[in-house]
């Protein structure tokens, strides 16, 4: 259902590029809007996950400068009978994460110092699964498409202004008028905005479910989208700050304020998502009732907190007892 919705959603974003291109040049004008689309497409295919990385100061990392982190994503991938990604480390102290690249072969999995200073190993293995299944699902592609056309369309909308409104719409063109050449200057980037956050929020709700699928434990992302939330309007990401295009990107919003899941959010409710992964765990028959062993309460946000010193109880490919150790300390591989 979640790809039905994308796919429409998508439709609708091109369908709204082709119909300012031809608000302003008419029926040449929509074909000129295509073109010009594709060609945005195919450069941002072969180039986005560069561009995103350096925009973020991601630096790439191995099995020996960050052996735990490398082999906890080498672990995580196999289970998601996925290629192994490239690891990046981003020097921010807000925890968060995002994964980019074309597909599946080319893809990589950035998380910030903060995440690892800050999480446990059990939630940092929630986000880095949730991040892989960002790239089993294709979303990596289809959000940098949706990112290229809704940049296009407030592109056009602003060269409209200068041109739109100059037309005679008599002469076969696509005149508008002031009026119309102003509406459009307004409404069609807010219309793109909507669209495009809409798909955001579509995907992260599948990425959410699949993750918890591969990691083995909903309530590790969950407990993790908790802390991750609560330092978000604590900590500022000071590259996401400058550049808030990227937002979209992260597990969280890495920017302040986003806080309720409406029309003008990139990302779902904190709340929602975390009561969506209870009720997965509750299915798996894993139990929800809190975190860091807290009981009661039904779940959910303000519940969903872990105790502080507490965690997840360790279960699963990640815990001290499934290594034969205890968990090690502090950023991993630092």
């Amino acid at each position: 259902m979640n790809y039905v919705k994308t796919a429409m959603l998508l439709a609708g974003l091109t369908a709204l590029f082709m119909g300012v291109g031809y608000l302003i040049g008419g029926a040449s004008g929509a074909m000129i809007a295509l073109v010009v689309a594709a060609g945005m497409n195919i450069f941002t295919y072969w180039n986005s996950d560069k561009m995103v990385l350096s925009m973020a100061g991601a630096q790439e990392v191995d099995a020996r400068t960050a052996p735990d982190l490398y082999n906890m994503v080498a672990e995580l991938a196999q289970r998601a009978q996925l290629p192994m990604p490239k690891v990046y480390l981003m020097d921010e102290a807000q925890p968060n994460a995002f994964a980019t690249g074309r597909n599946p072969e080319n893809a990589a999995v950035a998380v910030t110092t903060g995440l690892l200073e800050r999480l446990s190993q059990e939630e940092v293995a929630g986000v880095v699964a949730h991040e892989l299944a960002h790239i089993k699902n294709h979303d990596t592609l289809i959000m940098t498409i949706t990112a290229t056309i809704a940049g296009a369309i407030s592109m056009l909308a602003q060269f409209g202004m200068f041109f739109g409104g100059n037309r005679d719409s008599n002469s076969g063109g696509g005149g508008m008028g002031i009026i119309g050449t102003l509406a459009m200057v307004i409404l069609a980037p807010i219309a793109a905005m909507l669209v495009q956050m809409a798909i955001s929020r579509t995907r992260e709700y599948s990425a959410d479910k699949l993750g918890a699928q591969i990691a083995g434990q909903p309530i590790w992302l969950a407990s993790a989208l908790a802390k991750i939330a609560n330092a978000a309007h604590a900590i500022p990401n000071e590259r996401a700050e400058r550049d808030p295009g990227m937002a979209h990107m992260f597990i969280i919003n890495p920017l302040s304020g986003e806080r309720m899941d409406n029309l003008f959010s990139t990302h779902p409710a904190t709340e929602n998502r975390i009561a969506a992964l209870e009720k997965l765990a509750r299915e798996m028959g894993q139990g929800s009732g809190g975190f860091g062993g807290g009981g009661g309460g039904g779940g959910g946000y303000a519940g969903a907190v872990p105790r502080a010193g507490g965690s997840v109880p360790a279960s699963g490919p990640w815990s001290g007892a499934a290594r034969g150790g205890p968990r090690p300390g502090g950023p991993w591989g630092r």
